[in-house]
């Protein structure tokens, strides 16, 4: 019988050598490919496809690069690409785990809140690439019954990112270094937390306590408003429910309100 997959097979094997070949060095390349990558031209194709992946990601993550200058995140960006090529044509989405990558990299470690201002950049562009929806009108929970209330449950709005940062200012030192602004004075060395929506046609974002965070991760569970006050009051005893509900609608951070049980 005749093998009919031997050529896709093969085919197969030498785009992964191919794609192996163009970050690898010259010495790590297989013989089968050594004659390819001998000559100019692909040369010429390898510095190209690694500055698209290392221009990619010093656009994807500017906070970052603003905080380590261009010379040290293509650097970073360099060793980032030799392990992990773009999976999607869009390179808005490349380098997804380049926060991972650098809490693991070792130049990086004399700069440990790197990692999660690499994770705001990402939230960034999840929000901004998200799918388009209507925020929540306030006045929808402001009408609920009473009896009502509590039963309700909050959809996050499509493009709502979020996330808890409890051994640094990172959404301070992000904000920061985000937009070209200059910021005088000392940075209160404390946990934080971030919001980020698209309420409009563009991104916009705020800082949000513990409460907040625990609150907006019960509804992204499907909680009703009673299991997200008593996530919020969990950890953060004091917080003010009122002005925490009105603070997310008011950012946007809601699509849809559910009544069903």
């Amino acid at each position: 019988m005749i093998d009919v997959l031997a050529p896709a097979t093969l085919l197969s094997r030498f785009q992964d050598d191919f794609a192996h070949a163009l970050l690898a060095t010259d010495d790590a390349v297989s013989p089968a490919l050594a004659t390819l990558t001998a000559q100019p031209a692909f040369a010429i194709y390898r510095n190209t496809v690694m500055k698209g992946c290392i221009d990619a990601l010093q656009g994807n993550y500017p906070a970052v690069t603003r905080l380590v200058g261009d010379e040290w995140l293509r650097a970073a960006a360099a060793v980032y690409t030799r392990d992990a090529l773009p999976a999607q044509p869009m390179l808005l989405e490349y380098g997804a785990d380049f926060a991972d990558f650098l809490a693991r990299f070792e130049p990086a470690a004399e700069l440990p809140y790197l990692p999660g201002v690499a994770r705001l950049d990402r939230l960034w562009t999840e929000a901004h690439a998200a799918a388009s929806e209507e925020s929540l009108d306030p006045a929808a929970v402001r009408q609920l019954a009473s009896g009502n209330f509590f039963r309700a449950r909050l959809q996050p709005h499509a493009a709502a990112r979020w996330a808890w940062f409890s051994d640094a200012p990172i959404y301070t030192i992000w904000s920061r270094n985000r937009s070209d602004a200059v910021f005088d004075g000392d940075i209160d060395w404390q946990p934080e937390g971030a919001l980020l929506t698209r309420p409009q046609d563009s991104v916009q974002w705020c800082a949000l306590d513990r409460a907040g965070c625990a609150f907006l991760d019960a509804c992204a569970a499907g909680g009703s408003l009673a299991d997200a006050a008593k996530a919020a009051l969990a950890v953060q005893p004091d917080a003010d429910l009122g002005h925490l509900m009105a603070s997310l609608l008011e950012a946007g951070a809601f699509s849809r309100l559910d009544l069903n049980n």
